[in-house]
């Protein structure tokens, strides 16, 4: 396999996955989606991405549930974690920022060249 870098993508809204999909291929990224958090778990823990860009409300499994099951892993403690959510909770930040999230991105506050950015960012080779 190259070296390209594995983005997986857990959102439930076809549109918004769909155009971030598209937008990190172009950038050259392989990318993987889960519709549902427990998809989410089995593509990540099958395909181990290098960052996983996640919502919070998801069906079947809450992405606060799939956050707390990839961290118990060995693999799963140390994959980079963006949150994208409609909630711009204080206290749901909080939450993810104890759990090792590596940044929080409320969905109304940012366009997909930023997502991009930001997910460039998190896989830097330092």
């Amino acid at each position: 396999m190259s070296d390209t870098q594995k983005i997986l993508i857990v959102e439930d809204e076809p549109l918004l996955l769909d155009a971030i999909k598209r937008k990190l291929e172009k950038e050259g990224y392989g990318v993987t989606v889960a519709t549902d958090g427990n998809e989410g778990l089995v593509q990540a823990f099958q395909g181990h991405p290098d960052l996983i860009l996640l919502d919070i409300i998801l069906p079947v499994v809450d992405g606060i549930t799939v956050l707390d099951r990839l961290r118990k892993d060995d693999w799963g403690s140390k994959v980079p974690v963006i949150i994208l959510t409609n909630l711009s909770d204080a206290e749901m930040v909080n939450e993810g920022r104890e759990k090792g999230v590596s940044d929080y991105l409320v969905k109304t506050d940012w366009n997909l060249n930023e997502v991009v950015d930001k997910v460039k960012e998190k896989l830097k080779v330092g």
